[in-house]
C-alpha cells in the first residue's frame, strides 16, 4: 500500500507559505511604515521555521474544498496565523520573558535591533495580522478575525504564557495540560478551524478540525518538551535543555520521558481518527499529525 508522501507535500506547502509571506511583507514595505520597523518585523517573519500553523490552515482549506485554493482568503488566513506566531516568538525571547539569544539558528530580534524595537516589531506583527485578515470583501473574514483573536488573546496564547510564567505554578499534569492547550494549542486549533472557514467547509468539518487541532496542539507541545531533552543545539537551532535549565515544568519532568512519548502518540491517534471522514485513510492531515511527534526539531 502506497503511503502519503509527506516530505514532498511539506516542501511544496512550506514553499507556498514562504511565497505568500514574502508577498505580504513586500506590501508592508511599501505601506509607509518606518523602514527600520519593517526590517525588524521581516527579520523574524522571514526566518524560516516549520510553518506548521499556516500549512495546517492551507491543508484544511484545500481538504474541505477538495482542491488547491488560490484565493487570497486562505492565503491571508495562513499568513495572519504566522504573523501572530512570529510576534509571540519575538516577545517570548525578550529579557523579561525567556531571555533567549538565539532563535532558528540566528540571534534573536532584540539582540539585533534592541529591546524597544523588538517590542514594537511584535506589536506591529500582531496588529498587521488583523489588518491583513480584515481587508477583503468576503463576509467570512469577520469570523476568521474572531477565531484568531480568541486564540491569541487572554483566553488563549497570552493566557497560557501567564500560566507558564506564574511563580506559584504547580508541577502537576492537569496544570501543564491546561497551560499548553492555551499557550500552544489555541493557535494550532485556530489554524485548523480557520482553514475550514476559508475553504467553505460545513459545521461537521469545523467540529472535526477542532478535535484534530486540540489533539495536535497538545502532541506538538509534548514533542517539543521531549526534544528539549533529547535533541542537540544544531537540531533545535537554539540551546538544548533550556527548559530544564530555566526550571520550567515540562512533560518529561512531570510524567517522565516514556510516558510523555506515549501521551503524544495517543493524541496523534485521536487526531488521525478525527480527520478520517474528511480525507480518507492516508491524507496530508493524518501525515501532518504523525509528523508533529516524529520531527527532529
Amino acid at each position: 500500500m502506497a503511503h502519503f508522501d509527506l516530505d514532498t507535500f511539506l516542501r511544496t506547502q512550506q514553499a507556498r507559505v514562504e511565497s505568500l509571506l514574502l508577498e505580504r511583507a513586500e506590501r508592508l514595505a511599501s505601506s509607509g511604515a518606518p523602514p527600520r520597523l519593517v526590517e525588524s518585523m521581516r527579520y523574524s517573519l522571514m526566518a524560516g521555521g516549520k510553518r506548521l500553523r499556516p500549512v495546517l490552515c492551507l491543508a484544511f482549506a484545500d481538504t474541505v474544498a477538495r482542491a488547491t485554493l488560490v484565493s487570497p482568503l486562505s492565503g491571508d488566513a495562513a499568513c495572519a496565523l504566522e504573523f501572530i506566531h512570529t510576534y509571540s516568538l519575538v516577545h517570548d525571547d525578550l529579557p523579561a520573558m525567556d531571555d533567549d539569544d538565539f532563535r532558528r539558528g540566528r540571534p534573536t530580534n532584540h539582540k539585533v535591533y534592541g529591546e524597544a524595537m523588538a517590542i514594537l516589531a511584535g506589536d506591529g506583527l500582531l496588529t498587521e495580522a488583523f489588518a491583513l485578515l480584515a481587508h477583503g470583501p468576503e463576509p467570512v473574514r469577520g469570523a476568521l478575525c474572531g477565531e484568531l483573536a480568541v486564540a491569541a488573546g487572554a483566553a488563549g496564547m497570552v493566557g497560557g504564557q501567564v500560566l507558564d510564567t506564574a511563580e506559584d505554578r504547580p508541577a502537576q499534569l492537569d496544570y501543564l495540560v491546561r497551560m499548553h492547550r492555551l499557550k500552544t494549542g489555541a493557535l494550532i486549533r485556530a489554524a485548523c478551524r480557520m482553514g475550514v472557514l476559508a475553504g467553505g467547509g460545513d459545521a461537521e468539518a469545523l467540529v472535526r478540525a477542532q478535535m484534530y487541532g486540540d489533539a495536535v496542539g497538545l502532541a506538538f507541545q509534548i514533542a517539543d518538551d521531549v526534544l528539549d531533552v533529547t535533541a542537540t543545539r544544531e537540531e533545535l537551532g537554539k540551546p538544548a535543555g533550556a527548559d530544564a535549565e530555566a526550571g520550567r515544568f515540562t512533560f518529561p519532568a512531570v510524567v517522565g520521558l516514556e510516558e510523555s512519548r506515549r501521551m503524544a502518540k495517543e493524541q496523534v491517534a485521536q487526531a488521525v481518527e478525527a480527520v478520517r471522514p474528511l480525507e480518507g485513510e492516508d491524507g496530508p492531515l493524518a501525515a501532518l499529525a504523525r509528523y508533529v511527534v516524529e520531527r527532529k526539531f
